[in-house]
């Protein structure tokens, strides 16, 4: 079969896009584009586009860009403060976003999250001076407490039958205790360290958030296709880095006992060896479980175990 068969061209898909959306413009079409938020900084902004990278997006991100569109998937990004996504959402300005958990329990209870994103994760939690005698909430009756969460913070004392005093304050609420402002305060703790460096000390958390994948009310049918081909994406990378994928020597007669310890997706690839009495056993595994199976194939008989990332899981 010669070099020029169907079989050996290369695929272009940036060029075919490309080559679609001068179609579609010569036809009068206008394509429609999919509108993400992403927050314009920080960690949440840098592991959203490390996972838009590895679901195949591929976006020119200049500095300090407000937006950039996609070279190889109709889709435009924009740049957002974080605590403003919950308003363009609901507004039907963007018709997608990766954003915290915490921000739409705070600004957005309205809106719709359909994927948990498993990175920026952190606690939306109660700390108090180390100075202070706190056994439960009820400690915190009559109390002043600082927060960036109002909304997040009232349900949570109503719950607990507490009557407190918010003050409200945007960014550097841990160090209302050490100038006199609180008694208390609710904010964000990912590693606890900027609790520690200002004497406080976490006791309750209200809240486990991380980012999600969330969704316009407005989004328009042709644009919820485009978001469904991006969720099903989302799903193959978060279940390839949630996996390991093993490659294992086994003894025939001990075959059995060691596919049973294996989950699999289905069941495990079994090959022979080129030695009598030996089979090469192939499987995936959760990365959660994985030192605990790794022992018990060890227990089984298992020899020569190779373990591997995996890129993208599609199932």
């Amino acid at each position: 079969m010669s070099k020029s068969s169907g079989f050996f061209n290369t695929i272009n898909f940036a060029s075919i896009y490309s080559n679609t959306i001068k179609a579609s413009r010569f036809l009068g079409h206008k394509m429609s584009k999919l509108k993400i938020a992403v927050q314009k900084s920080g960690r949440l902004h840098d592991d959203s586009m490390k996972l838009l990278r590895d679901i195949g997006i591929s976006i020119d991100n200049g500095k300090d860009q407000l937006k950039a569109s996609a070279k190889n998937f109709p889709l435009e990004v924009l740049y957002l403060r974080n605590g403003d996504i919950p308003q363009y959402l609901r507004d039907g300005v963007v018709d997608a976003a990766i954003i915290g958990k915490n921000v739409l329990v705070e600004k957005g209870e309205d809106i719709k999250s359909i994927e948990n994103l498993g990175f920026s994760k952190c606690k939306v939690s109660v700390a108090v001076p180390k100075s202070m005698n706190y056994t439960n909430v009820k400690d915190l009756e009559g109390k002043q407490i600082a927060t960036s969460y109002p909304n997040t913070v009232c349900k949570f004392l109503t719950k607990n039958n507490v009557n407190a005093n918010l003050h409200i304050i945007n960014g550097s609420v841990e160090i209302a205790p050490n100038i006199g402002l609180a008694d208390a305060i609710v904010d964000i703790v990912s590693s606890g360290s900027t609790l520690f460096k200002n004497n406080l000390v976490e006791k309750e958390v209200i809240l486990k958030s991380e980012a999600v994948l969330a969704v316009s009310p407005q989004i328009s049918s042709e644009n919820q296709e485009l978001l469904s081909k991006i969720q099903f994406r989302i799903k193959s990378v978060l279940k390839g880095r949630n996996s390991k994928y093993i490659l294992l020597n086994a003894p025939n007669e001990k075959l059995e006992e060691i596919i049973n310890v294996l989950p699999g997706m289905k069941s495990p690839t079994v090959l022979p060896l080129a030695e009598e009495g030996w089979s090469s056993v192939h499987s995936v595994i959760s990365k959660n479980q994985f030192w605990e199976i790794i022992d018990e194939l060890k227990l089984k008989g298992a020899q020569g175990i190779l373990v591997c990332p995996i890129e993208k899981m599609v199932l």
